[in-house]
């Protein structure tokens, strides 16, 4: 049974790197919270290793300032692995072709560059140009919804494009805001007969980027049992951890905070919680209503 906390220290000595989601345990797309910042450097000060995790399409670089922007000091983590990190071996080793084309916003675009900047061997172009699909995100994720790309679905479907997703989530809450993200795109041409690949949570290839970052910096693999993933996404970030057989601290404060009753009572209420994961079949280790 998933036992409900206060605080991360709650959770015991015994692990000594976490594997933590950035959107809804960080910060909010908007501002990192203090008291999730907080409660990381105090992890690290007790001598843990805190990789942060993410589905950003971006590479790691990038979203090291996007933290910046956002408040949350280089203090609080050690490292970061994202999903664009782990897409972006795919798409170097040629799985999609060399010529792809994108769907995503500018601001997506160092997705398409190395970490010294050099622009990857592939070439973007228009759809019927295409070997494959990358999708980083859509267009204007402030008003589009996967609706808007059926055209381009269902094109690629008919013509056999594999396509890389390089953000699994479905949605993430921007402030509060709830928007669509790649993974919607991919679920709708899975859908419709499409065939999408994933590298971020909750499929493998993260999680293996992950261990390999953690052992580069400390010098030894961490062990199943050190490792606690921390992350607000069911179908993510929890049901990642559980299929890599590592233990999860559930925040319930993010995407699920009215089903939790977090919202209503700013910590998650024990019986709509243990309700709502009966439905999801998932049984996190530990659950609070907010990282701290």
């Amino acid at each position: 049974m998933t036992e409900i906390i206060q605080s991360l220290e709650d959770v015991g000595p015994g692990y000594r790197t976490l594997f933590c989601d950035l959107w809804g345990c960080l910060h909010d797309g908007v501002k990192a919270f203090p008291a999730a910042v907080a409660a990381l450097e105090a992890f690290r000060g007790r001598g843990g290793t805190v990789a942060l995790v993410t589905n950003s399409p971006r590479p790691a670089g990038d979203v090291a300032r996007q933290l910046d922007g956002l408040g949350a000091p280089r203090s609080c983590w050690d490292l970061i692995v994202s999903s664009g990190d782990a897409a972006q071996e795919a798409l170097k080793a040629g799985a999609f072709g060399r010529r792809v084309h994108h769907i995503g916003p500018e601001r997506d675009l160092v997705f398409f560059r190395d970490a010294e900047g050099r622009p990857l061997d592939v070439e973007r172009v228009p759809l019927e140009a295409a070997e494959g699909i990358v999708c980083t995100g859509l267009f204007d994720d402030r008003t589009e919804t996967p609706d808007d790309y059926r055209a381009t679905i269902l094109y690629g479907k008919t013509r056999g494009m594999k396509l890389l997703c390089a953000n699994p989530d479905i949605v993430v809450d921007v402030g509060d805001r709830r928007i669509y993200c790649a993974g919607a795109i991919a679920k709708a041409y899975q859908e419709a007969g499409g065939r999408a690949y994933y590298f971020g949570k909750p499929h493998s290839p993260i999680y293996a980027l992950a261990r390999r970052k953690v052992t580069a910096l400390t010098g030894e693999a961490p062990r199943e049992d050190e490792i606690l993933c921390v992350g607000d996404g069911i179908a993510t970030d929890i049901l990642g951890a559980m299929g890599e057989g590592l233990d999860a601290l559930f925040i319930a404060g993010g995407l699920a905070a009215a089903e939790t009753g977090t919202q209503e009572f700013g910590v998650p209420d024990p019986e709509r919680l243990a309700a709502w994961l009966s439905v999801e079949r998932l049984e996190p280790r530990f659950s609070m209503g907010f990282l701290r």
